[in-house]
């Protein structure tokens, strides 16, 4: 056994990095935020190996689940070169609640996992607060989560972020729906603004236009760019949810986010039928007409990579359609007729008409 030297002071994790008291005092601080997003089916709270759910107690008969994980991508990094940490957490949520509803399901709890190399107790809780914000909106619980110290593997005052959540829809109300066809009707949800898709090429624009984030946004004077960017990605759950119970007509939903209109569309759609899109149906926002301008960005790329102001589609009959957008009206949402389904011809799975460039020019 190796004799022990008089001179060397014992090693502790600490010393290497790992403050255990820390992640304690981060455990404590969460508590109350985790136990606001109490709701049925929720055994227990946070801090076991592992949290219990009982869907039973959610009235489900004949229930399916549908998992869903995702993260923010580099829209974190703004987050932290900014130091606004408030919303990025409900951006997490929405990323995933919003994959869980274009299935017909209704979230059920949430999980996150926060790593960093050095942790920052005053930071990790605000974006867990907003994690717990988020979830509110959602009506899921969380039900618990892992805190990762790992120094040495992240930049000091850096973080990452990833999130996971499960949902239940009965068997029978599962979305898309089988019966999509040619002349279905294509209704469009705002966004609020970027959600947490496109950001590195936003960084990038940001960066050819040698603006900072405490400058005032050239698309909204009246707030910092750092502010205007950072707006949270909205959550869709329970207007769609009430939309989807009270009609009984949503045909199939699709959640815009990475890839755009263009790519996200297809993924909800039979072989046979494509999308027509009217992009004269709308106006494209400030953020979205700065960015294409400022950057000579073509509408395909523009329409591949960002959400252009369309946060969610949802298709319902031709019979259907004033029906569903009324149901989205009463719950709150300002939808619009963006296009409507076609027989397939060819590759392409969505067709444009109009143009987005056309109509909007550089600031």
């Amino acid at each position: 056994m190796p004799a022990k030297s008089k001179n060397k002071a014992p090693l502790t994790y600490r010393a290497a990095g790992v403050d255990i008291d820390a992640g304690n005092a981060l455990v404590k601080a969460i508590g109350p935020l985790a136990a606001k997003t109490r709701r049925a089916g929720l055994m227990g709270g946070i801090g076991g190996f592992g949290g219990l759910f009982d869907l039973k107690a959610c009235g489900f008969k004949d229930p399916l689940l549908v998992a869903a994980t995702d993260g923010v991508g580099t829209k974190l990094k703004l987050a932290v070169e900014t130091g606004e940490h408030d919303g990025i957490g409900i951006d997490l949520v929405a990323m995933n609640v919003n994959d869980l509803v274009v299935q017909g399901a209704e979230p059920l709890f949430f999980l996150d996992y926060f790593a960093c190399g050095k942790l920052d107790v005053g930071v990790a809780t605000r974006v867990i607060a907003g994690i717990a914000e988020g979830c509110l909106k959602a009506e899921a619980a969380l039900i618990g989560g892992e805190t990762a110290e790992m120094p040495g593997l992240y930049a000091p005052g850096d973080y990452d972020l990833a999130g996971f959540a499960v949902g239940a829809v009965e068997r029978g109300e599962l979305l898309p729906r089988g019966d999509l066809a040619a002349g279905d009707v294509i209704l469009a949800l705002p966004s609020s603004g970027v959600h947490a898709n496109g950001f590195s090429l936003v960084r990038r624009v940001v960066e050819q236009a040698g603006l900072g984030w405490n400058d005032p946004a050239p698309f909204a004077p009246d707030k910092k760019l750092g502010e205007a960017l950072l707006i949270p990605t909205r959550i869709y759950v329970r207007e769609l949810l009430d939309a989807i119970r009270q009609t009984g007509a949503v045909k199939a939903l699709a959640h815009i986010t990475g890839g755009g209109v263009t790519e996200n569309v297809p993924r909800v759609l039979p072989d046979e039928l494509a999308a027509d899109i009217d992009l004269g149906s709308f106006d494209l926002p400030p953020v979205f007409r700065w960015l294409q301008g400022q950057a000579a960005i073509d509408d395909a790329e523009m329409l591949r990579t960002f959400n252009c102001g369309i946060g969610m589609v949802v298709i319902a009959a031709s019979a259907d359609a004033d029906a569903v957008a009324a149901g989205l009206r009463n719950a709150g949402e300002n939808p619009w007729r963006l296009g409507r389904l076609v027989p397939r011809e060819g590759q392409d799975a969505v067709r444009f008409s109009g143009g987005l460039t056309e109509v909007h020019q550089a600031p």
